[in-house]
Formats: structure tokens, sequence, C-alpha cells
């Protein structure tokens, strides 16, 4: 499978997770184990990887982060 970047990024929620993430004061592995009690399995490297755009963001993961984190998924992609 070809991983396509945009703007040197593999993800668009990335920062957004990131900051979130920081604004609840969850640790990487804390947000890790809260998106694996979901059904996603995710180490805390993964999760760095995404927060610095290293790591493509799945559609399932991608709702999940929205559900954990407590926001819209527009928000996560930056559209809100």
């Amino acid at each position: 499978m070809r991983v396509y970047e945009y703007e040197g990024k593999r993800n668009i929620s990335g920062e957004r997770i990131h900051q979130r993430r920081t604004t609840l004061r969850l640790s990487q592995a804390d947000l890790a184990a809260r998106m694996q009690v979901r059904g996603v399995t995710i180490e805390r490297e993964a999760i760095s990887k995404i927060e610095t755009g290293d790591r493509f963001v799945t559609d399932y993961e991608f709702i999940i982060f929205a559900e954990v984190l407590g926001v819209s998924m527009e928000w996560l992609a930056g559209k809100e």
C-alpha cells in the first residue's frame, strides 16, 4: 500500500490529537490505553508518530480518536 503525504505529513489530524491530548493532560500511554479499551490496538509509539505526522491514521482510528478525545471529527480534521 502506498501512503501519500500532504504538506510533508502522513495525516492531517496529528497536531490536533496532540493539542487535545495535552489539554486533557493525558500521556500518550493513557491515550493508547483508552483507544485499546474501545477496540483499537495501538501503542504509545504509534501515537507519537501520528502526532508528529510520521504515521498514517486509518479511518477507524480517526473515529475512535475523536470519541476518546471528546471532539468532533471535523475539529480533529482542522475543519472547525
